[in-house]
């Protein structure tokens, strides 16, 4: 994950990318299952933490040594290998004293989030869990928090939000830059991949491989039931599936960076039936959705995907940071659904390991709209044309009913009739404003639909949207 919203350009590379590598349907049948499940569930909670929440700086990325925006250095000027230093040594002062995922957990049901996926490891290295592959990790008696009972935070993450009902997802970094196996210290890192050649070097990759499926495989046996899967750097792949798209993100030629997915698809489902395996952006038969990051497509895909995107304007915790409006994430989600995907909403814990207020805040507002509108959220699938104007299309997947959602700006009061086309109802069909007794008025007007809305519904204050359900 990179702090820096996508630029246009990129965007359109991964709409033309994505349009030209085709999508590899799972044949599992527990994980199609498990697959239809979680388009039923449509909104989910992400969370990027880890040492670097101390600076509030980008996740990772001020380590790596590239000439790009999001890879600053804070203070600038610092050399390098000093830089890196004092990085790794947030370790010895990381002490998240107010770490309460129960509070987390509790704000997530509230907000009608059906899922998470908590970062467990991110591409510096840092284990927000108790590997024993490494000792760079949130349990190492260098770490001041190691000492607090609750120091495997990724396992008590998992079990709060569980104990909620939600979903599990795992977040991994297929690269490390703290292993010696992938930035090995003999060499300098030129750019995110590894410092040596591997083709030179063959041993050294095998034990990355190794220790990759280790920790993995930790994941996958002692933290309880685990939905997804969530694996990032996807510069990590083959050099079969390399693409002009992976290839744009390096500074250095390609290499074999083949980790073994098959062999550690095959151990996490062997240890978790049904698991959901996303290797973001390497499209194959690993990566069961497709994850837009930070953008939300123009128009509907014809495979299971998910943006995922900040509540903020930055992955990692950021002091400062300035949240979007309740009325634009109640607008994301139901732009995103009508387009048949999901919302993987993130927040950044800080270095206290609490969330700002305003998160709080924000999550409060959105699960009060859900519990009016959730039924036209919750298990609905795609339905032409998906939006008219500022009405957008849903519909149960079982066909039973079809719902017009009305998208409201801030301040705006509902009018007093609703106009939409491309869904035509049949005669008699019954309409109802979610959150209000009583049936509405609707009648053809050439050809679009217009129901009207009761004054004593209008009266109601009405929020960033309202859903009519048609059955």
């Amino acid at each position: 994950m990179k702090k820096i919203i996508l630029s246009a350009f990129m965007l359109a590379a991964f709409g033309a990318q994505a349009q030209h590598e085709p999508y590899v349907k799972e044949t599992d049948p527990l994980v199609l299952q498990k697959l239809d499940e979680w388009q039923d569930w449509k909104f989910g909670l992400m969370m990027h933490w880890g040492t670097y929440s101390q600076w509030g700086v980008v996740e990772s990325w001020s380590i790596c040594p590239e000439d790009e925006g999001w890879t600053q250095r804070k203070p600038a000027g610092i050399p390098y290998y000093e830089y890196v230093r004092k990085y790794e040594a947030l370790a010895n002062t990381f002490n998240p004293v107010n770490f309460d995922p129960a509070k987390w957990a509790a704000a997530a049901k509230k907000a009608g989030m059906k899922y998470m996926v908590f970062t467990t490891k991110h591409h510096d290295g840092f284990n927000m869990f108790d590997t024993k592959q490494s000792d760079y990790k949130i349990t190492a008696p260098n770490v001041p928090f190691s000492k607090d009972p609750r120091a495997d935070v990724t396992k008590e993450t998992f079990n709060a939000f569980r104990k909620e009902g939600i979903h599990i997802g795992a977040y991994f970094s297929k690269p490390d830059w703290h292993a010696e196996s992938y930035w090995w210290s003999y060499f300098p890192p030129k750019d995110r991949n590894p410092s040596y050649e591997i083709a030179k070097y063959p041993e050294r990759w095998k034990s990355f491989q190794n220790f990759t499926y280790k920790q993995i495989e930790e994941l996958m046996t002692g933290y309880g039931k685990v939905d997804i899967l969530w694996l990032d750097g996807g510069w990590v792949r083959p050099l079969s599936m390399q693409t002009a798209e992976s290839r744009s993100w390096s500074k250095t030629p390609p290499q074999d960076q083949d980790i073994n997915m098959p062999a550690i698809t095959a151990m996490a489902r062997k240890n978790q039936p049904g698991l959901i395996v996303v290797d973001r952006s390497v499209h194959g038969p690993f990566e069961n959705y497709r994850t837009p990051e930070q953008q939300i497509p123009d128009k509907p895909l014809d495979y299971p995907w998910e943006t995922c995107m900040t509540m903020g304007g930055s992955w990692s915790y950021v002091a400062d940071d300035r949240y979007k409006s309740v009325n634009r994430l109640v607008h994301n989600l139901v732009d995103i659904v009508a387009k048949g995907g999901n919302y993987l909403l993130n927040i950044g814990p800080g270095p206290d390991g609490a969330w700002h207020d305003e998160a709080y805040r924000k999550l409060d507002s959105i699960g009060a709209w859900m519990n009016v509108n959730g039924e036209a959220i919750y298990g609905t699938r795609y339905i032409a044309p998906y939006k008219n104007g500022n009405v957008c299309f849903t519909q149960k997947k079982d066909g039973s009913a079809v719902y017009a959602i009305y998208l409201m700006e801030t301040g705006a009061q509902l009018p007093e009739v609703i106009r939409f086309a491309g869904i035509s109802p049949k005669k008699g069909a019954k309409m109802e404003l979610l959150g209000y007794k009583g049936k509405l008025k609707w009648k053809q007007d050439g050809d679009a639909i217009a129901v009207t809305v009761p004054a004593a519904a209008r009266k109601r204050g009405w929020t960033d949207a309202v859903a009519i359900r048609i059955q």
